[in-house]
Formats: structure tokens, sequence, C-alpha cells
């Protein structure tokens, strides 16, 4: 409410950037630039192997690939400018889930790309189609076309490795799961190219299923990441267990908040439950008093404020004195 006893405007609370701590904030800038820089090599890369597949069902599926793998860096910039605005009454809980619903764009793109391309590549192993690769004249000397499309996947497959190191050193101190799928498939894209180059190798050889067998190799891949990442974006999304940044293990905060309510003098008892917003948590702790405390909001306000100086990405909490743990709702933790 303003003085006048008007509400305020919805846009005066904080953004979800303001969330983040000013060390987060910092590696968050650098990350945007990252992603422009992982755009700028992709888009690059997709016309460099588009001017040299020919009729290379590897190449073509490379180039598909690499296309695809757009999305992850152009889904991350747009949920990144989405948790700029403000906590509403629209959205009471901020706009952090657009990290979670970029995961989920991103991973069903994937997975359906790489389905149509593992049916597409064994379609055409099973027409027995053999795609001519020529010779091409260079500098007035005339070359195999393969040589040109094995150095192109040499060349283009090694600045996505080396930007994916460095997006997965960034991941985990932000907690961003789209930031570390997107560098687990950069960090891949070596062996799609090997597979692709192995492919064209094969047709030069004169092993017609050489390049099909690749495209199909290729393609499992692009399906394999589509799986994975779905099913952790989905998990994320429908209030699973708040999980580490790579999905692998549930995440230590949960029973470090924990630990941190029994030690309040008039606790007896706490379990939380927690869910991922995106790079921050939402913590709902429930605290059983013990039988001589006299519960106040100020205690309440204490200790939402001792389980807030835990981690940074403890930032929505919710105290929730009750007579007993509710066994329906709070798990305790394996």
């Amino acid at each position: 409410m303003n003085e006048r006893g008007e509400p305020a405007p919805e846009g005066s609370s904080s953004s979800g950037r303001d969330a983040l701590p000013g060390e987060q904030q910092k590696l968050l800038a650098v990350t945007i630039r990252l992603q422009w820089l992982s755009i700028v090599v992709l888009v690059v890369s997709i016309a460099a192997v588009a001017v040299v597949s020919g009729s290379s069902q590897a190449m073509k599926v490379a180039w598909l690939e690499d296309t695809m793998s757009l999305l992850p860096p152009l889904a991350f910039l747009v949920a990144s400018r989405r948790i700029r605005r403000p906590s509403s009454r629209e959205f009471p809980y901020g706009h952090h889930r657009s990290i979670g619903v970029a995961h989920v764009v991103a991973a069903a793109s994937l997975l359906a790309m790489g389905a149509f391309l593992v049916i597409d590549s064994a379609m055409t192993l099973v027409k027995v189609e053999r795609p001519p690769v020529g010779l091409i004249v260079l500098f007035g000397h005339g070359i195999w076309a393969g040589w040109l499309m094995i150095a192109v996947m040499v060349v283009t497959s090694i600045p996505p490795v080396l930007i994916g190191r460095r997006k997965m050193e960034l991941a985990e101190p932000l907690h961003d799961k789209v930031l570390y799928a997107d560098a687990d498939m950069n960090r891949a894209n070596w062996s799609s190219a090997l597979a692709t180059i192995i492919g064209v190798l094969g047709i030069g050889a004169g092993l017609w299923w050489a390049d099909s067998a690749a495209a199909i190799a290729v393609s499992i891949s692009i399906l394999h990441d589509g799986v994975k990442n779905l099913r952790a974006a989905i998990g994320g999304l429908t209030d699973g267990r708040a999980r580490t940044f790579d999905g692998k293990e549930p995440h230590p905060l949960l029973g470090e908040i924990e630990r941190v309510a029994r030690e309040a003098a008039w606790v007896a008892d706490a379990v939380g439950r927690v869910r991922d917003e995106g790079h921050v948590f939402h913590v709902e702790m429930f605290v059983v008093p013990v039988k001589s405390a006299v519960v106040t909001g100020q205690k309440c306000e204490d200790l939402r404020t001792a389980l807030s100086e835990v981690d940074w990405k403890i930032h929505d909490i919710v105290i929730a004195p009750v007579a007993e743990i509710p066994e329906e709702q709070a798990f305790r933790r394996d």
C-alpha cells in the first residue's frame, strides 16, 4: 500500500535478477555474452556445413544438429530476459520458472528432431540410397569434395567444445540447468563430428552404407540429449525434489537448512519442502516447537533470516509452525 492507502504498483517489487547476489549477477552477465558468442559461432558453422554438405546424409544430419543447437542458447537468453520481471499479483512467485520452461522447450525440440532424424536416416539406409560425392575444382585443381566436408567438420567442432567447457564452469555457480544442458551438448559436439567424418570417409572407401550409419549414430545422440534433458526439465517443473545443477543427486542444501532450523532453541523438529524455481529455491519449513515455547512472529522471522543466510539460493522461505510434521506434505530425507 502507498501513503494514500492505495495498492502499490505491481512493478514495485524486486525483479528475479535481484535475487542473485553480486557475484552471480556478474556471472550471469558473462554467460549472456558467452551465449551470444555461441550463437554467432553456430551460425557460421551452419553456413559452412550447408555449403559443403552435398548429398551426404551424415552431413545433412550434422547441419540439422548444429541448427538445433541454437535452441538452448536462445532459450537461455529469452529466460534471462524474462526473469528480470518483478513478482506481481498474477505471478506471486516471480518469473524464476522461466528457466525451467526454457529447458522444456529446448529439450522437447531436441527429442522431436532426434526422432525424426533417426527415422529419416534409417529410411535412407533401407532404400539403399548411394550419396554421390564427386570432385570439385579449387584453385585450378580437382579435389574430392569429401575432403572439404571433413575439413569443415574438424574446424567447426573445435569452438563448441571450448565454449561448452566455459559454460560448464558457469552452470554450477549459477545453478542453471539450461546452461548445463547446453554445455553438455557443446562438449559432446566432437563425437558427432567424428561420426560424420567416418561416414564421409566410408563413402570414399566405397562403403555406401557408412554415410547413413553415421547419420543414425548422430541422430541417436540428439535423441538421447532430448530424452535426458526433457526428463530433468519436467522433473523440475512438476515440483520434484530440488536437485543439483546436473540433476544427479538431491541438493545438499536440503539437509543443511533442516539442520539450521533444528538448531533454533524453540524448535524441536523441522522438515523442509523445497522446490527448484530456476536459479533459486522456494522453501516451506515445517517446524514443531518445543512444548514450553511460545511461537511469535519475531521467532519465525529470525528463523527465516537464519535460513536465508545459509546460501543465496535459499530465496523464498515460509515458516510453518505445526503440532507434528505432516507426513503427507513433508518427507524426511533418505
